[in-house]
C-alpha cells in the first residue's frame, strides 16, 4: 500500500540549537550556522556531514534549515539543502522564495551542492547560493556529487542566482574529514 502521509522530521537535537532567531548578518555568520548543523549531525550520529540554511538576504533572519537525513529518514532526497528549502517554503507558505512581495532569500550550504540540490536551488526561488566546502572535498571521502560543473554554476547565475563558493572552506571540509574518520556511511553510488 502506498502511504497517504509522509512525515519528515529533524533530529531530536535540532530545536535545541540556540539563537535561531538571531540574524546572521554576514557570509561567515551564515556559513558558521550551516557548518554547525553539519557538525552536530555527525557528532550526534544522526546523518551525513552536510547542513544548510535559508536566510533573508537583507535581514539575515533564518527562515529554513536542514541537515542531511538520507539514512535516518530512508529517503535519498533528504539532503540538507532540500530540507532547508522545504522548511523555508513551508514557513513562507509558498512554493517559491522569489516574487514581488517576497524578500530575497539565500541558500547557505556547508558544501557545494550535488546535482539534485543544485537543481532544487534553481527552482526554489533563492537569489543567492553560498557554499562552504568544495565538491572535491566531498569527493575525497567518496561522495559522488553527480554531473555538476562550472557550466552548472554559470547556468544558475544566468538565471539570476548569484553564487559564492569557498566560504570558510577549511572549517566545512573538516566536518567531512571527521565524518570519514568516524566511519560514516557513504550512501550514494
Amino acid at each position: 500500500m502506498i502511504p497517504s502521509r509522509l512525515v519528515l522530521d529533524m533530529p531530536p537535537w535540532f530545536s535545541a540549537i540556540p539563537d535561531w532567531d538571531a540574524p546572521r548578518r554576514d557570509d561567515e555568520a551564515r556559513m558558521r550556522l550551516a557548518i554547525r548543523l553539519a557538525r552536530e549531525n555527525v557528532e550526534r550520529g544522526t546523518g551525513g556531514p552536510f547542513g544548510a540554511i535559508v536566510v533573508e538576504r537583507d535581514t539575515g533572519l533564518v527562515v529554513g534549515a536542514g541537515v542531511n537525513s538520507v539514512v535516518r529518514l530512508n529517503n535519498s532526497a533528504m539532503h540538507a539543502e532540500v530540507l532547508a528549502i522545504m522548511t523555508a517554503q513551508h514557513a513562507r507558505g509558498s512554493y517559491t522564495l522569489h516574487g514581488p512581495a517576497v524578500p530575497a532569500h539565500e541558500l547557505v550550504t556547508s558544501c557545494e551542492p550535488c546535482a539534485m540540490c543544485l537543481g532544487a536551488a534553481l527552482w526554489s526561488g533563492v537569489r543567492r547560493l553560498l557554499c562552504g566546502a568544495a565538491r572535491e572535498d566531498a569527493n575525497s571521502i567518496q561522495f559522488d556529487e553527480g554531473p555538476v560543473s562550472e557550466k552548472s554554476y554559470r547556468y544558475l547565475e544566468e538565471r539570476g542566482v548569484s553564487v559564492t563558493r569557498g566560504v570558510l572552506r577549511e572549517e566545512a571540509r573538516q566536518v567531512l574529514v571527521e565524518y570519514a574518520e568516524r566511519g560514516g556511511q557513504i550512501y550514494n553510488g
